[in-house]
């Protein structure tokens, strides 16, 4: 018998949701064949058996959660799978485990059991901005654990989020003697919970239901605007020197490496370059702790064709040459499209790019990618007239002007920071050396 582990997929991914399973009980199985989807934060991935044989037992079901290192199918021999009696039924994923300590739910009997009456809803965000995981909403609810609760726990997560441990420690201490039930601060008590309008439907109005990725998406970005005040600068910048020098290296560069050179990379490199000017652009929030990050991964939003979002992460964008930024750029741009990236690749940003210019939008004000403090937008490249300054006067000419949108957590990023950069990179768009070797 051979036991089928759910993998680690990248840093801080603890667990994840069994999409499908692509093999049902008994059909043979070759080795390095998927056996099932699963899916994290953004990315759906499938698991390989790791041996030939038959698929003997299922240990957990589809949508259910699953933590890393558990076991979730049993694999035998073609021998084996003929005399091995059958696999005893796993009334819950959390007895194939470990046994869970009394009173206390093992989390993945709590995050896989259906959702009960027996507490009230609580939003993904509270009226003090606290966000609340699908998963912690879930024990809340079955255990009867209110809001006022939820909002005095202290979490050990980042920005002191509370985790499922979190919540499952606190039940396990809750009722008994000498023990006190948390109370919900007193101004908060009375505080009035946010809830989205009603919305009415016509007759004619077709109603969709949001995949998964979309209600991910929906979900950080709501966190997002509750966590950090944003604030965004502009700076128009004057990237004719830049334009010209691609349109003229553009073919011979694709003829020789067999790659196209976008203008993507030469944004990146701008950035990477300021954020070795400002290194506290490059940080993440811990409550009262500021993290200064050694290495610089810019993330990059692309669009799916799903019209989903996803944001895949050069690592170490300082260390590449332009070759190298174009090569990472395009790989993970054609991976993205054809959803091959892997949970790693959406991992450990520190400071993300998006381009709206790719719509046709000259600016955007972009949400920050969280824990991130900072994100750019780069608009439209268009022809326009300017004013040029020369020491024998100023003349009018036509350049290719563009706009960078540059949104900040105005908690650790004030405005002579967040201004500076974004100033800094159009610096260096606009300094763009024409004769440059590639």
């Amino acid at each position: 018998m051979v036991q089928l582990i759910m993998p680690k997929m990248g840093e801080s991914v603890a667990e994840a949701t069994i999409l499908k399973w692509l093999k049902n009980e008994g059909d043979r199985i070759e080795a390095d064949e998927p056996v099932l989807e699963i899916a994290t934060d953004k990315v759906d991935s499938e698991v390989p058996s790791p041996a030939a044989g038959i698929l003997h037992k299922k240990m957990f079901a589809e949508g259910q959660v699953v933590k890393v290192g558990e076991v979730i199918a049993i694999i035998a021999a073609e021998n084996e799978a003929a005399t091995a009696p059958q696999a005893p039924a796993v009334p819950t994923p959390s007895v194939a485990s470990a046994p869970a300590k009394a009173n206390v739910p093992a989390p993945e009997a709590v995050s896989s059991a259906p959702v009960t009456a027996v507490g009230v809803n609580i939003e993904k965000t509270s009226p003090s901005g606290k966000f609340f995981s699908p998963l912690v909403r879930t024990i809340a609810k079955q255990e009867g654990v209110s809001l006022g609760e939820l909002e005095a726990l202290k979490g050990s997560g980042m920005n002191d989020r509370i985790t499922k441990q979190d919540i499952l420690n606190y039940i396990g201490q809750r009722g008994k003697p000498g023990v006190q039930q948390a109370a919900a601060p007193r101004q908060q008590v009375s505080a009035p919970a946010v809830q989205a309008p009603a919305v009415s439907v016509s007759g004619g109005d077709e109603i969709m239901e949001m995949d998964r990725m979309r209600k991910l998406i929906a979900e950080h970005m709501v966190m997002s605007k509750h966590t950090s005040p944003h604030v965004t600068s502009f700076v128009e910048a004057d990237v004719t020197n830049l334009v010209k020098w691609r349109d003229r290296v553009k073919g011979p560069f694709e003829k020789r490496e067999k790659e196209k050179l976008t203008y993507t990379p030469l944004f990146i490199e701008a950035i990477v370059k300021a954020i070795k000017d400002f290194p506290m652009i490059n940080i993440s929030v811990d409550g009262s702790r500021i993290i200064v990050r050694k290495n610089i991964n810019i993330g990059m939003a692309a669009a799916l064709p799903s019209g989903n979002l996803i944001v895949p992460v050069i690592k170490n964008a300082d260390t590449l040459s332009l070759l190298g930024l174009t090569k990472a750029v395009n790989d993970l741009a054609n991976r993205a499209r054809n959803n091959k990236l892997s949970p790693d690749d959406i991992q450990g940003g520190t400071y993300t790019l998006t381009n709206v210019g790719n719509f046709g939008n000259v600016m955007g004000t972009p949400i920050i990618n969280q824990p991130q403090v900072a994100i750019m937008a780069v608009g439209a490249i268009r022809k326009k007239p300017a004013v040029i300054e020369t020491s024998e006067g100023d003349f009018i000419g036509i350049r290719h002007m563009m706009f960078l949108s540059h949104s900040y957590d105005h908690r650790v990023v004030d405005g002579a920071l967040g201004g500076s950069f974004v100033r800094r990179v159009a610096d260096y768009l606009e300094q763009f050396d024409p004769q440059r070797e590639i």
